[in-house]
């Protein structure tokens, strides 16, 4: 039933009450740092959850959004797009990839890597296989098929029956992987690490035995680097470091640096079964987008600028480690890798990133009571001391509020 007019004053009411926003709003940001809307300047480490790792206002990509923005905007994909061309070919030539296919989010791009799955393994004469395994704690965005791969009751329950032909699995479990392996598997998906569980990392040598497994059983291996991709973990894709070429890759979140856009790839033989018809998009791979993401893959591709975030991610690392031996009462450990970092808090992980907001300092949370430091790439070196100073004062509080001073 509708509800009767009213008037407000307040917007926020007139929103779905989806989210639990933090009373905080911004007027504008540049690089690592964000202006609150009441003055105070805030060290962002959260990034938009993974997002703009050029950080704010970006001089380049402010320039490329003019330059673009003043020429076209977007067309469909019923016509041929130079810069979708263009960002696919850079694609390719930087990853185990031959074919992408553009989209608007990480859902999207997860949710087309699925759809490229079964239809390959149709278009191979065996429909049948059509269910994919997932991973326990796995994230892969809000859609009915994404929850479902996923397959956390929190994020299932109240939306009618669960969408089949998908096999959850406990974390990193090979044999449980293989027991649920049968003539319907088409594609095992799994993320490096799994951001939204509290940076649980999958090791090395399992993702290459999950990668040999799925060469002897036949079936596709999907990688979800929507979190992990574009430079997060210091290498273009975590798949790279791993040394395993998945057959399909979901890339997203930082791609456009806080322009929404996402990518689906794929190899050849699997990419090609993507017949006209089988999927589209109305906005995915426009010309706008299609520029920005351009700007920002040729800038995180650089290895140079890898190994600067790789060591700027060890150096964080080293330093939280001395900061937990510091102060056990505010947290118990650190984990991840590159830039995509978690502390394990002891008091609820709410409390440590309100208490880290009211120093200036934004972080992300996360499951296994985490709290994710998700810094841009771009950091610099007193900003890190920055960063750590900030995070010492946050676990400062925490211990005085625990102590009960």
């Amino acid at each position: 039933m509708a509800s009767p007019n009213r008037v407000s004053v307040d917007g926020a009411q007139h929103l779905f009450p989806c989210f639990q926003r933090a009373e905080v709003s911004f007027t504008h940001g540049e690089g690592a740092w964000l202006v609150g809307t009441d003055g105070k300047r805030y060290l962002d480490f959260a990034t938009g959850i993974a997002v703009t790792g050029l950080g704010h206002s970006h001089p380049i990509l402010v320039e490329e959004l003019h330059r673009q923005g003043g020429k076209l905007w977007h067309v469909s994909n019923a016509v041929r797009i130079p810069q979708q061309e263009a960002l696919a070919r850079l694609l390719c030539e930087k990853t185990f990839a031959q074919r992408v296919f553009f989209n608007n989010s990480g859902a999207e791009a997860v949710e087309t890597a699925i759809k490229t799955a079964r239809r390959y393994q149709y278009a191979s004469g065996r429909p049948e296989r059509y269910r994919v395994i997932t991973f326990e704690g796995g994230f892969h965005g809000r859609t009915l098929a994404t929850i479902a791969a996923g397959g956390r009751h929190e994020y299932l329950e109240g939306f009618g029956p669960v969408a089949p032909g998908f096999d959850v699995v406990p974390f990193g479990d090979l044999d449980a992987l293989q027991t649920a392996c049968g003539t319907e598997t088409a594609a095992i998906l799994v993320e490096p690490i799994q951001g939204e569980s509290g940076i649980r990392k999958h090791d090395v040598a399992v993702l290459q035995r999950i990668r040999e497994f799925c060469d002897q059983q036949d079936i596709l291996l999907i990688f979800d680097e929507v979190q992990t991709g574009v430079g997060r973990t210091g290498h273009l894709f975590a798949c790279q470091a791993a040394g395993v070429d998945p057959d399909i890759l979901a890339a997203a979140k930082g791609l456009g640096n806080g322009f929404p856009v996402a990518a689906c790839l794929a190899s050849e033989e699997v990419g090609s079964c993507m017949a006209p018809g089988t999927h589209g998009s109305t906005f995915g791979g426009n010309p706008l987008a299609m520029a920005i993401a351009a700007k920002v893959l040729k800038i995180v591709s650089d290895e140079a600028f890898l190994i600067t975030v790789r060591d700027k991610g060890r150096r964080l690392l080293d330093r939280l480690l001395t900061i937990v031996a510091e102060y056990p009462g505010a947290f118990s450990a650190v984990r991840g890798e590159g830039l995509l970092l978690g502390l394990r808090c002891v008091p609820p992980v709410k409390l440590v990133v309100a208490a880290a907001q009211a120093n200036g300092l934004l972080t992300v949370t996360a499951g296994d009571n985490v709290m994710r430091l998700l810094p841009p790439l771009i950091l610099s070196d007193a900003e890190i001391e920055e960063g750590l100073a900030r995070l010492r004062r946050t676990a400062e509080a925490c211990r005085q509020a625990t102590s009960g001073r």
